[in-house]
């Protein structure tokens, strides 16, 4: 590693931020963790760190600086968008504030990502994908456990593939949910858990078929940066699956992120729900 050319993962929520860190360690680096104020929920004990408001430029900019940092990972879950009054810009940002402020209130996560990725790359620095320090973390192509889906899925697949991908296009979210060939639940800025639970809600009072299971699928946004923010799933997603009563899980193959596979397969086998990775090059088909 050339000085100057430090990682640097700034962490959200969730287990992403941890994978990303341990493989940088065994690859022999010493990542800078960059914990989002209110955000970031593990233990960073053990890894140079520092805490910083989401909008905090000026202070993002002295962490590269003080820290000879080169590359940036962005990991982990974001709930909240930072309000104006939380920018603090640096002088590389002061001159795009306004266009900054009106992606905040105006524009999608992904359209958000860029933004954050183009000022990040203003500061000197390249911006990774987390993919690209734990390739192993990426979904492949095919049944990833046990169950297969049957044609009853594969239908529902395919609706659930298409309606993905219709609100990938408009900036909304990355997963939709098809029951019997109906779609039943889309995305939004909830995020996949809390989807699925308003998908179990609805299946509790009556308003989809108890007889139909269903099935969930998380895309990429067509126009999406694959540097952040990728589809991911984890032991969670099972749960949440199980709970709403769907036969299985479906995600794009090479672009969506799978943690804790060995615990998410088990999971999934003892509960009977497959889980698939579809290639889009191929119109959502998967090989067996």
């Amino acid at each position: 590693m050339a000085s100057g050319d430090r990682l640097a993962i700034i962490a959200g929520s969730g287990l992403l931020p941890h994978y990303v860190a341990k493989a940088a360690v065994d690859e022999g680096e010493s990542p800078f963790i960059v914990r989002l104020k209110n955000e970031a929920d593990l233990n960073w004990d053990g890894y140079e760190s520092e805490i910083i408001g989401v909008g905090d430029l000026a202070g993002l900019e002295r962490i590269f600086k003080n820290n000879g940092i080169g590359r940036v990972v962005l990991s982990g879950g974001v709930k909240r968008r930072p309000e104006w009054r939380e920018i603090h810009p640096n002088l590389k940002s002061l001159l795009k504030i306004p266009s900054v402020i009106k992606t905040l209130l105006a524009k999608g996560d992904d359209a958000v990502l860029q933004m954050v990725m183009k000022l990040i790359e203003a500061q000197g620095c390249r911006v990774l994908g987390a993919h690209e320090i734990v390739p192993g973390l990426l979904a492949v192509t095919g049944p990833m456990g046990a169950r297969v889906p049957d044609k009853a899925d594969q239908d529902d697949i395919r609706k659930a593939m298409h309606a993905a991908k219709t609100i990938g296009l408009l900036d909304v979210g990355q997963g939709a949910v098809s029951v019997g060939g109906r779609i039943v639940a889309l995305e939004g800025v909830e995020g996949t858990d809390a989807m699925l639970e308003r998908v179990a809600h609805l299946r509790a009072n009556g308003r989809i078929s108890q007889r139909r299971k269903g099935v969930l699928v998380k895309l990429c946004k067509p126009q999406q940066d694959v540097r952040a923010d990728l589809p991911t799933i984890g032991p969670s997603t099972i749960a949440n699956a199980a709970k709403a009563g769907l036969a299985g899980i479906a995600v794009e193959a090479g672009r969506s992120l799978v943690l804790d596979r060995e615990t998410m397969l088990r999971d999934a086998d003892q509960a009977g729900i497959f889980v698939c990775g579809i290639d889009m090059s191929l119109g959502g088909d998967f090989k067996e």
